[in-house]
């Protein structure tokens, strides 16, 4: 199967938020990254959407701003890919699309909440110095450096993008 990745549009955000309520527990809403996210925009160069030759969506991706020690991230999340589409790879597909379009858009940093040995095999590596907002699991906390060294000295809380960086 081929799949089409395109940016997602505002046309898309509902169709996407389905697929997420598809995809994850009833009150996805209620996690520490949701915190972070409500009333942020997320970085729309970098959230896309997965459709099939039939314009079906199988997956997406999104992107949002945080900080960290005053220097700017990114949070991933949430991806997902439609139950029926698992194990055709669209999902590392869409890491690897993503995670290359935020290199280019001068991004240097990346963080997630996610199972290490899944995302492990896209570089991502625990971060011990950072925190996100309890009750994360700090274990599940995960990040990847764009640029060589974008982690050194970056340690303490993620807070939510303030407005005048926006």
């Amino acid at each position: 199967m081929s799949y089409r990745l395109a940016r997602e549009t505002k046309d898309d955000w509902w169709e996407v938020e389905a697929l997420y309520d598809t995809c994850f527990a009833p009150g996805r809403e209620a996690l520490s990254s949701y915190r972070l996210r409500a009333g942020v925009p997320p970085v729309a160069d970098l959230c896309t959407v997965a459709r099939d030759d039939s314009g079906i969506l199988a997956g997406a991706i999104r992107y949002w701003p945080v900080m960290i020690a005053g220097k700017r991230a990114l949070l991933l999340g949430p991806i997902a890919v439609h139950p029926t589409r698992q194990g055709e790879g669209l999902g590392g597909q869409l890491m690897y699309e993503s995670l290359a379009n935020a290199a280019k858009h001068g991004w240097e940093r990346i963080l997630l909440v996610g199972d290490y040995p899944y995302y492990s095999r896209f570089g991502f590596e625990r971060l011990d110095a950072v925190r996100m907002p309890p009750p994360t699991n700090p274990e599940r906390v995960l990040g990847m450096e764009l640029v060589p060294g974008a982690w050194e000295g970056v340690t303490g809380d993620v807070v939510r993008m303030p407005d005048e960086h926006l």
